[in-house]
């Protein structure tokens, strides 16, 4: 069964309607990129990562294609197309007893993908 925190962040990403984020995000959020080294703290800065993700994967064949979950916690695997490139990759999120996603870490492979990624998200995080 999805838990309904996991139902909220599938309908954020099938919809696209990042008005809904902020409401799904605790206030001390952390987003760990697979670009940067430092996690990126705080509702504010969580968000803008996830929007410029969202923007970038609309319209590249983005899916979930597994799903685990434990408690307060779930791994969700995707695939999407970036530049002719297959990008595979896993999102682990987990949240608190609020079901406020306190935690969004952001694997990606093979490094071609993350290398190709790395550019158009600085692009996007610039013009957010």
């Amino acid at each position: 069964m999805t838990p309904p925190v996991i139902e909220r962040w599938l309908a954020f990403i099938e919809s696209g309607h990042s008005d809904e984020l902020d409401e799904m995000l605790a206030e001390d959020a952390v987003f760990y990129s697979p670009a940067v080294f430092t996690p990126q703290r705080g509702r504010v800065k969580t968000a803008a990562y996830l929007r410029a993700a969202d923007k970038l994967f609309s319209g590249n064949n983005f899916r979930y294609v597994g799903k685990w979950f434990g408690t307060n916690s779930a791994v969700l695997e995707f695939t999407a197309e970036l530049d002719g490139l297959t990008v595979e990759g896993i999102d682990m999120i987990w949240w608190n007893d609020e079901d406020k996603i306190v935690s969004v870490k952001v694997m990606i492979r093979p490094l071609k993908a993350l290398q190709a990624l790395v550019p158009k998200m600085g692009e996007l995080l610039l013009s957010s």
